[in-house]
């Protein structure tokens, strides 16, 4: 977990570290002038396509983009609509390479210590909270004051809120789906009913228990939390720490192992694929020890470059699950901290570790860096 974290915020971009001991472990970018994960919006349809199978699918206007959405989604009717009608829709998935963001229908409002989902239905508890008594006590009063209005997902933050903090969020989110309903009833599309937090305070409140400081170069940032938390105020807090190099090393192909060892990071349009290389590292110890080494490290780079779809790992050795079991189960508890969801499929027919995990936001590389002109992403240039 992170024990500072650092926001930075220049002509509407805000850059948001976790840091653990001075390393950096995750890092968002955030543009209010993009299509971001979690916006809602009133869009207009512009283009009804016939999919697999008989289904259907539409693209989206939403003002600066085109947004794709299937036509059936869980817990709602077939959508049987046609181009020009409006609809309202969220970002479940940022645009990424040639494709066009995900929308959902199926909206989700997400506080501190709930998500409310206004088209669902139920109670469901997260399974971080493994006390049944708290559990039971969880559900009973959310369940109590919800009763049949949407469905309700109980954070793990829950466990250590009080009733009332609890109750007080069910009704502001409520009121928020509210208001958010309202403006798309009294304007016209496209626009932008809701726009999503940064993600500062999701990160704030997912590492609340290890942090011991914000550092901010915003005043208004500071105050806003400096009632909750220990602020700090620097005026390029990036460089002070030191994250824009860290940043610069976790965009190279390449990361060195402290054994000697080495891993090689490939980002495609299909998957990522991640290699070990033992370099030196058997002078120093087995391959056993190698490959423990390279799954902590992988599973570090997962998160802090946020690689996402399917990624397959080809460790050094024996490609065999009795050799690589250990690994695994390292490489899965590196992961189980993970801000996005992800598992470890277990090791394929061909001998690598394939893992999956959502995606919601653009790689690190994706928004900082662009295809070569000359080799066309390749890598390489004719001699």
């Amino acid at each position: 977990m992170s024990d500072v974290i650092v926001c930075e915020e220049k002509n509407g971009l805000k850059k948001i570290a976790g840091l653990q001991k001075g390393i950096l472990r995750e890092v968002i970018f955030y543009d209010e002038n993009k299509v971001n994960e979690g916006n809602i919006y009133l869009g207009r349809i512009v283009k009804k396509i016939a999919t697999a199978n008989g289904k259907k699918s539409y693209f989206v206007n939403i003002g600066n983009g085109e947004v794709f959405i299937n036509a059936q989604e869980k817990e709602l009717e077939d959508l049987d609509a046609s181009e020009g009608q409006d609809i309202v829709l969220q970002i479940v998935q940022e645009a990424h390479a040639e494709k066009s963001a995900k929308g959902a229908r199926f909206l989700q409002l997400a506080g501190n210590n709930l998500v409310f989902c206004p088209y669902g239905s139920g109670v469901d508890i997260s399974q971080r909270i493994t006390n049944d008594e708290k559990c039971e006590s969880l559900y009973n009063l959310v369940d109590k004051q919800t009763g049949e209005e949407g469905g309700w997902i109980v954070r793990t933050n829950a466990a250590d809120a009080g009733n009332d903090d609890i109750s007080k969020e069910i009704t502001e989110l409520k009121n928020l789906f509210a208001g958010i309903m309202e403006k798309a009833k009294n304007t016209k599309a496209p626009m932008l009913l809701f726009a999503k937090d940064c993600g500062l305070e999701e990160m704030i409140m997912r590492n609340k228990s290890a942090l011991t400081k914000l550092v901010v170069n915003n005043h208004i940032t500071e105050q806003e939390w400096q009632n909750s938390i220990d602020v700090e105020y620097d005026v390029d807090p990036f460089k002070t720490y030191g994250i824009d190099e860290q940043i610069e090393a976790a965009l190279q192909r390449e990361v060195k192992l402290p054994g000697g060892g080495r891993i090689f990071i490939e980002e495609t349009k299909a998957l990522t694929a991640i290699d070990v290389d033992s370099g030196n590292s058997l002078e120093q110890g087995s391959l056993g020890r190698l490959n423990n080494e390279a799954a902590t490290e992988i599973a570090k780079q997962i998160i802090l470059r946020n690689l996402s779809g399917k990624i397959v790992i080809d460790f050094a050795g024996f490609a065999e699950f009795k050799f690589l079991k250990n690994t695994m189960d390292i490489l899965e508890q590196g992961l189980r901290g993970d801000f996005a969801k992800s598992r470890v499929l277990g090791l394929t027919r061909g001998g690598n570790v394939e893992v999956l995990r959502s995606r919601r936001r653009p790689s690190l590389s994706a928004i900082l860096m662009k295809e070569c002109e000359v080799c066309q992403g390749l890598g390489k240039v004719e001699r």
